[in-house]
């Protein structure tokens, strides 16, 4: 007997259907409370399909809201759905696929999908066979039904729909899609590539099996009339690009000639879509052989594609010049992601290197309309092919420039700047002789009446940031940090923004270039934080930060402390505990406070109180979460994290200072929960801080070392490259401190390291000799390793003959350091002890060694001795035979330096 609703029970369901509608809130609660009471009765659901799909003289809104809310209820406890009710569900869904009302065809097919990826699946095997039986129907609206919830099964399951558990349907499902392309509806064509298309990626073996009729297939469909299939035939073709170029390869020419008008296409999806192709395309090896003849037609579709649409000037609101007293909404600001302390070197000829697993984002000129759109595609674009290309892009691109960037409508103009940023990486070669005469139109572009001329200067100005820098300063760099600093100051928000962030970049350029101008420039930035709303207040941070990380310690005078200061703290006193904003702002602090070193002092102990105050609460609403977690949220670990940075900073900069503040805290009990918490960024600036202390305050630490050792020695996983660097430079700064503070009356200066050798060694070993383990990892490794063998020799160096080539190898790029002097020191002292474990490698040991400039003497001394010891060894001869693989350069080094 089949189930049929109780009419009282209708009407209440149907009434609440039409609260639901209403805008008043009151109204709303209620309507939440009943739905929670009527979510009680198992066959509440059963009312709910009915209205759905029998209910055919309701209108349509009110239909398909009863089936939007069985779908949250699906998702929710479709597992206590009694058998009856699951099965009436199911039977409606498919006999109603084929509504006469799209709006009602599209919420079944997102019911059947939502049961289907509840693991139904597997439990309702009868669904993809009726499914694709239906397509076969004469009528139009069962087979577009059939065909959307099938697109929506392939989007959320493609996965399992290529695995063993379902017998692989796919084998049937993709020549039947594929049959569709020639379907007479353009709809049914649309679903029946966005269908094949979830498959392209996965490489599935269906497909894979098919691909040739697949391809030809697209091609039959390149002239359609319908923008959606033009649009499934563009992303097709730029993902098969991506993983069966091999397929296109006989096709190229047509291909390219085909994206060329697609990229053009009168409705912009399309156009986008075609404009990725060309993003991937750069990727791929063949680029430059197949790309090369085109260039003359692509480079001016793509710089055409640059403009601001209609559209995109009104949403920008680009005839707004002054918004500045206009407070920002909470959707303005995008979330901001910390990116927790690494340590790193400094190498020959610059600063320290970042860690190469981390990703820098370029910041995008205009992330408000952060929706990827044509412009952005193809400013990308340009840029990714600029660095394939590099100058040869020129002869397309020059006269066009030219006629851009002194064009009359400010429109043409703009995106004339937009191209010039976009190649700035790629041709900056071939564009260095027209820099004398650009730069300075560009910073005249800085006070244009239009704002987003203005912003997009800023942008494209810190994109050359290197070249400014490199001339001698009046030249450019005065005239550009002076307009720069009056645009930080502009009336604009969008300006404002663009150039804080280019400020940042070229204080990260320009360095010690900027130190007699930093009263000027604190005079602005210290102006912006009366002036400016929340949003780039966060920017704002950041350029200080950047610029206390720029001078250093020539920051550290009284007028400047006087300056920063006061604004920073009395933010700092404004923000709760809970306030997301302390993120960038204990980012910046810990920049000035590395800077300021001692003449941060006045200000350290409130700060290193609440930090050490949000590491614990942290800590606290953790441990209750992990306890009740229906009664306690997780906690946002980033509080914890940015501490820990920021008390890194404090670590670093006050040194010694930082003692009596450690004294009175419990922060080293924090700090052996934070080493073991589950997340690895946590783990990292743990391990960032612990080398911090060390160096600072070891009496502090020592007490500790046998329970943190333990833990370092666990986190030598190199899986999570930036906590193991850390948790390496940690351990090398811990031997040097045990090193140097025992000895006293005990005979032998590495006895309290000892015991721990045996639970680092041979994991760093294992580090040192893998392939592809990140430089930034290797250095820390090496240096580590030396520190190691320098204070325990017995026991390091017997494994000598393991590690000598890698360590030789990843130290001689470092400048003359501490870190470096230590370590091969260490490498000294273990050749002394086995002299064997060099003899194979010796000639990279020469190498290393003549990458030092300045040795300390008693260090030159020591590698004196071994390398002529080595030569007395082998005798004058072999010494002679020896010495001829040397290259030219390190021959004459080491015959300079050491005589040999």
């Amino acid at each position: 007997m089949e189930w049929q609703p109780d009419e009282q029970g209708l009407q209440q369901v149907l009434q609440l259907l039409k609260d639901s509608q209403s805008p008043n809130t009151a109204t709303q609660r209620a309507v939440q409370q009943k739905l929670e009471q009527l979510n009680q009765y198992p066959d509440f659901n059963n009312y709910l399909i009915f209205v759905l799909t029998r209910l055919k003289t309701e209108d349509e809104p009110t239909r398909s809201l009863s089936g939007l809310i069985l779908k949250n209820n699906v998702k929710a406890h479709y597992q206590n759905f009694p058998q009856g009710v699951a099965d009436f569900i199911k039977q409606e869904c498919v006999n109603n696929i084929g509504d006469p009302s799209p709006l009602i065809r599209a919420t079944i097919g997102i019911l059947i999908t939502t049961i289907a990826s509840k693991g139904e699946l597997q439990m309702w095997p009868e669904l993809l066979p009726q499914l694709c039986e239906l397509l076969n129907s004469e009528d139009y609206n069962t087979c577009e039904g059939s065909f959307g919830a099938l697109q929506k099964i392939c989007e959320d399951s493609s996965e399992l729909l290529d695995s063993d558990a379902l017998n692989r349907p796919l084998n049937i499902m993709i020549p039947k899609f594929l049959q569709f392309f020639k379907h007479c509806s353009p709809k049914i064509r649309s679903h029946a590539i966005a269908c094949v298309n979830q498959f392209i990626i996965g490489r599935a073996q269906a497909l894979m099996d098919n691909i040739d009729t697949f391809i030809e297939s697209l091609f039959a469909l390149a002239g359609d009339e319908d923008p959606e299939v033009r649009k499934n035939v563009c992303r097709a073709l730029v993902m098969l690009l991506e993983v069966r170029i091999d397929r296109l390869i006989p096709q190229m020419h047509s291909i390219i000639q085909y994206m060329l008008q697609r990229t053009q296409d009168p409705d912009e999806n399309v156009a986008l879509e075609a404009c990725e192709f060309w993003l991937t395309l750069a990727e791929q090896p063949i680029c430059k052989e197949v790309l090369a003849g085109h260039l003359v037609q692509l480079i001016p579709i793509l710089v055409n594609g640059m403009k601001y649409s209609e559209i995109d000037i009104i949403l920008l609101k680009g005839d707004v010049e002054e918004d500045e007293a206009v407070p920002d909404s909470d959707q303005d600001i995008k979330p901001r992601f910390h990116k927790s302390r690494t340590v790193t070197l400094q190498h020959e000829g610059g600063g320290g290197e970042e860690g190469e697993d981390i990703e820098e984002e370029e910041d995008d000129d205009d992330d408000t309309l952060s929706d990827w759109n044509l412009r952005k595609c193809s400013a990308a674009a340009l840029d990714v092919l600029a660095n394939v290309f590099r100058d040869d892009l020129l002869p397309h691109l020059l006269p066009l420039l030219k006629e851009l960037l002194f064009h009359h409508d400010w429109v043409v103009k703009e995106s004339g700047i937009l191209v010039l940023g976009a190649i700035a990486e790629g041709c900056v070669q071939g564009m260095v002789p027209f820099l004398p005469e650009l730069i300075p139109h560009l910073i005249q572009c800085l006070c244009d009446k239009k704002a987003l001329v203005r912003s997009i200067a800023c942008w494209t100005l810190s994109r050359y940031a290197h070249w400014v820098v490199s001339q001698p300063p009046d030249s450019y760099l005065k005239p550009l940090m002076t307009e720069l600093l009056k645009r930080i100051l502009d009336g604009n928000k969008r300006v404002q923004e663009a150039a804080c962030s280019a400020f940042a970049t070229l204080e990260e350029e320009a360095c010690m270039e900027l130190v007699p101008y930093l009263s000027f420039i604190l005079d602005t930035l210290v102006f912006a934080f009366g002036k400016y709303q929340h949003k780039n207040l966060l920017i704002l941070y950041d350029a200080i930060g950047t610029l206390a990380d720029s001078v250093g310690h020539h920051l550290n005078q009284p007028e400047y402390i006087q300056k920063l200061m006061p604004p920073l703290i009395q933010k700092w006193n404004e923000l709760k505990d809970e306030d997301k904003d302390l993120f960038p702002l204990l980012e910046c602090l810990s920049s000035v406070a590395t800077a300021l070193q001692s003449g941060f002092l006045p200000y350290c102990e409130p700060v290193y109180q609440r930090c050490v105050t949000l590491v614990q609460k942290t800590l606290a609403q953790a441990m209750m979460y992990h306890q009740h977690p229906d009664q306690y949220e997780a906690p946002d670990k980033d509080f914890m994290i940015v501490a820990l940075d920021l008390l890194s900073g404090l670590a670093e900069g006050l040194g010694g200072h930082v003692e009596q503040l450690v004294a009175r805290s419990n922060i080293m009990t924090l700090l052996f929960q934070c080493m073991q918490d589950t997340m690895p960024e946590v783990r990292q600036s743990s391990f960032a801080l612990l080398g911090d202390l060390t160096k600072a305050c070891f009496p502090h630490v020592k007490p500790c070392i046998a329970e943190f050792m333990p833990i370092l020695g666990t986190n030598l996983n190199p899986e999570f490259i930036s906590v193991c660097n850390n948790a390496t430079w940690a351990i090398g700064e811990i031997s040097m401190q045990m090193g140097t503070s025992s000895g006293k009356g005990q005979g032998c200066p590495g006895a309290e390291m000892q015991p721990y050798i045996g639970l680092v060694l041979s994991n760093l070993v294992e580090i040192i000799n893998r392939p592809n383990t990140p430089k930034t990892l290797l250095e820390n490794t090496a240096i580590t390793i030396g520190r190691l063998g320098y204070v325990c020799p017995q026991e390091v160096a017997p494994m000598l003959q393991q590690f000598i080539r890698p360590w030789c190898t990843s130290l001689r790029n470092i400048r003359d350091n501490e870190e470096k002097d230590s370590a091969f020191r260490g490498i000294c002292v273990m050749i002394g002890v086995n002299p064997g474990g060099v003899v194979q490698d010796f000639i990279f040991f020469c190498d290393a060694v003549a990458s030092w400039v300045h040795p300390k003497d008693d260090l030159r001394e020591m590698f004196y001795k071994i390398l002529h010891g080595f030569k007395d060894q082998v005798g004058d001869e072999n010494w002679q035979q020896f010495s001829e693989q040397f290259p030219p350069l390190l021959k004459e080094r080491l015959s300079t330096c050491y005589g040999v």
